[in-house]
């Protein structure tokens, strides 16, 4: 019994000698991962191909040539004008976000290189507050419009969002127009712009500048749409299409120009620049 004893608690102690973090679980398989080896391989389970969320600084990371991409309007945070309060206060809801990521708010603008080619980048980062859309990440996102409009650059930008952030209301709600008239000047400029849709990107994004690119990419298995699949089956009470709203369900239908894994998004990227002539 005694020999029993020391067993278990020498498990216990080598248990505990092994760091936090250092694996992880895929949510599509529940295949156990090696933290290390996911993140080479760009955070997509090797074992079902499954393209896991990353925040905005990761996706930079894995788009931009190395030590290229620089931020623009980094400072920026948000306010609360409405003084909203749901289960708390928003403010207390911005502050416990902006410890979580260490990041301002949900997106990540600047300008970068991608395969030797100048872009404006914009990434949009899930881990904060959903990836919602508030005034920063529109103010951010049709200031970087602007900029490769002047600039007459290429515009990339990742959508990964939730919606538009209901605690900023009306002022969410007009990002979606802002955001659409700034790619509207940008068209009439003669400018390239390629959005890629990740998991998931739905609500005033998706109705917004998400589906408005010269060429909509998608990843694998991703979630698109306006409101969710359950909101829509409560909805209109009937079974919808096996694989609605998947990124694969919308190339189908038209809405969506390619799939690309992510491992080949850099190089769809800038073979589509080149053609562009941009």
């Amino acid at each position: 019994m005694a020999k029993q004893s020391w067993d278990t608690a020498d498990a216990v102690a080598t248990k505990r000698a092994v760091p936090d973090g250092l694996w992880t679980q895929c949510q599509a398989c529940s295949e156990t991962l090696f933290r290390k080896a996911l993140e080479t391989n760009l955070f997509v389970c090797p074992r079902c191909d499954y393209h896991m969320r990353i925040s905005g600084r990761q996706r930079v990371l894995q788009m931009a040539d190395p030590d290229t991409f620089e931020p623009m309007n980094e400072a920026v945070t948000p306010q609360d004008p409405l003084e909203f309060v749901d289960l708390k206060p928003y403010r207390e809801r911005i502050i416990a976000a902006q410890k979580l990521t260490g990041e301002n708010d949900a997106i990540q603008t600047g300008a970068a290189f991608i395969k030797g080619r100048r872009t404006i980048l914009c990434c949009m980062d899930f881990t904060f507050l959903a990836g919602s859309m508030g005034s920063v990440v529109g103010e951010k996102l049709a200031a970087a419009i602007r900029r490769a409009t002047e600039l007459d650059l290429p515009l990339v930008v990742v959508a990964c969002s939730g919606g538009a952030r209901m605690q900023e209301s009306g002022f969410s709600l007009m990002q979606m127009a802002k955001t659409s008239a700034a790619l509207a000047r940008f068209d009439d400029a003669g400018g390239l712009f390629i959005s890629v849709l990740s998991d998931p990107t739905t609500g005033g994004v998706t109705a917004s500048f998400a589906m408005l690119g010269d060429v909509i990419l998608a990843e694998p298995r991703a979630l698109i749409g306006f409101a969710g699949p359950r909101v829509i089956k409560q909805t209109i009470r009937q079974d919808l299409p096996e694989g609605f709203q998947t990124s694969e369900f919308l190339l189908k239908s038209g809405f969506v120009d390619r799939i690309v894994h992510r491992s080949n998004l850099r190089s769809e990227v800038s073979r589509l620049i080149d053609y562009a002539g941009k």
